[in-house]
């Protein structure tokens, strides 16, 4: 998955994905310059961020 279909999936700008990809925050890989991204290592980031989330934060 590139990060233009990533950022599709995740209904979020690209340039906000650049910034978490950059960081760490997002599971991925360069591949030369461009990042590719698997999309269970992201299904089960979410996940982990989802329980990591407070229940009255999900309200």
């Amino acid at each position: 998955m590139t990060i233009s279909d990533l950022a599709v999936y995740l209904q979020m700008s690209q340039s906000s994905l650049y910034k978490l990809v950059q960081r760490g925050s997002v599971p991925g890989h360069k591949v030369g310059r461009h990042w590719r991204f698997h999309k269970v290592s992201i299904d089960k980031w979410l996940q982990e961020a989802s329980a990591k989330r407070p229940r009255d934060a999900n309200r």
